[in-house]
């Protein structure tokens, strides 16, 4: 496995989006592409969920798309190597998954060795799994947030790319942070996506370093404090 992606795409990067439900993030990467932000081609939309709006959206936009179910398989290994071989032949270089609900096994990370990213709706590690701003208000956190990540055997646990936090109000509901997370999603998942098209990001260990990124100064704080005098701005 070489975790190093060097070289900028001259030709469009080719994706294979997987989805399970009503596609907001296929959305975004589609804007993404179509407002050319972003150096690639969707070459093919797959779901497990016949019912996925997110077919309705691929469709809107010319993109090949189709359903593969898990009860036409005898196990997930089975599923996910014909998942691989239709991204396979494809020719997509890099899998992204967009609100697909299954866990990835070790066929298609076999198949695309730190080629598979995911978003999350959490600062990682914090909070893996389902329901993760009701569990971020249930604990009490200021912040929370997004991740951007690659996938690995376990789970939400790969290397991070790139991650966006957003305040959490007192008032707030698990939707009004639903809400204002996935604004960040829509956000970050297409510059993660072209990170790795334009060939800047390499891995090391945990770390995924960006080459020519800018360094970021300053913190954040929630909820602003004031007992040592006014706060200047």
């Amino acid at each position: 496995m070489n975790p190093n992606f060097q070289g900028k795409h001259k030709l469009p990067l080719r994706l294979g989006v997987l989805v399970s439900g009503s596609g907001t993030n296929l959305q975004s990467i589609i804007d993404a592409i179509e407002s050319k932000r972003l150096n690639a081609v969707i070459k093919t939309v797959i779901s497990d969920n016949p019912q996925a709006f997110a077919l309705e959206r691929a469709k809107k936009h010319g993109i090949q798309h189709e359903v593969i179910l898990k009860k036409d398989f005898p196990s997930r290994d089975a599923f996910d190597s014909s998942l691989s071989e239709r991204l396979s032949g494809h020719g997509v270089e890099l899998v992204v998954l967009a609100g697909f609900m299954r866990i990835i096994s070790k066929v298609m990370l076999e198949a695309f060795p730190m080629r598979i990213m995911n978003i999350h709706p959490s600062l990682l590690p914090s909070f893996p799994g389902l329901d993760v701003q009701k569990k971020a208000l249930d604990f009490g956190v200021k912040f929370s947030g997004c991740t951007v990540h690659f996938v690995d055997e376990g789970l939400d646990s790969g290397p991070i790319i790139i991650q966006a936090a957003v305040p959490v109000n007192d008032n707030d509901t698990v939707e009004d942070l639903k809400k204002r997370i996935l604004a960040e999603e829509h956000r970050i998942y297409p510059q993660a996506i072209e990170l790795f098209a334009e060939g800047r990001l390499t891995i090391k260990g945990r770390r995924v370093f960006v080459s020519r990124s800018e360094d970021v100064a300053g913190a954040l704080e929630n909820p602003r404090a004031s007992i040592f005098g006014d706060i200047p701005g």
